[in-house]
């Protein structure tokens, strides 16, 4: 299990919009299953606040709310965008655009700006704030487990952080899909993969 410094650690907190996690969410009856199964919610609760209580930076990685207008013209928007522009997935001033209310921002967070792709890192100010803020190891948790969370950890790897992945504090749309973003992708990029009751362990530990 690996050794955390609270104050170079954050917790990384992909994208806990209301569609994904919520009941009444556009994209909820298909997370519903796995996220059910491996206690998603409780789990990023758990772990949200044990990185609050251990004195961890909380950040905010959230996907691009959609607006009207948005991928139109574009040479070649990728799938998910195209189904962003069909559903209007996570749309600004909607309740399904909202973070969870169990996960919000609280004085001393930090909400990175929106990603449009895939990874929390590119075109975001995620790299600038991590390291303004002395950040040299982060736990990935959110959704998805096979998309944001996996280009988010690897990218944060190829940066030079150690990278955590939680299993159940994150969910993919199959149980398929979660065995290839915990057995078969994370293992060449994360450091760590471990489950929720590990890590808040180990973050009382700092503590």
């Amino acid at each position: 299990m690996a050794e955390y410094e609270a104050r170079r650690t954050a917790v990384l907190l992909v994208d806990p919009y209301n569609d994904f996690i919520s009941e009444g969410g556009k994209l909820w009856p298909r997370l519903h299953g796995v996220a059910t199964e491996v206690g998603l919610l409780d789990n990023l609760r758990k772990v949200v606040a044990a990185g609050r209580a251990a004195g961890a930076r909380v950040v905010f990685v959230p996907h691009r709310q959609w607006e009207e207008g948005d991928y139109e013209g574009w040479d070649h928007p990728n799938p998910t965008q195209r189904q962003m522009q069909q559903r209007h997935t996570f749309a600004r001033g909607t309740w399904g655009g909202e973070f969870h209310p169990d996960l919000r921002p609280r004085a001393g967070d930090v909400v990175a700006k929106q990603h449009w792709g895939q990874s929390g890192f590119a075109n975001t100010d995620l790299d600038l704030q991590l390291n303004q803020h002395g950040i040299s190891h982060v736990i990935v948790i959110g959704v998805l487990a096979n998309t944001c969370i996996e280009s988010t950890g690897r990218f944060a790897m190829e940066l030079g952080h150690h990278v955590t992945l939680v299993r159940d504090a994150t969910a993919a749309y199959s149980a398929e899909l979660m065995h290839a973003a915990h057995e078969l992708n994370g293992p060449t990029y994360a450091h760590s993969i471990t489950t929720t009751a590990d890590l808040v362990r180990a973050l009382d530990a700092t503590r």
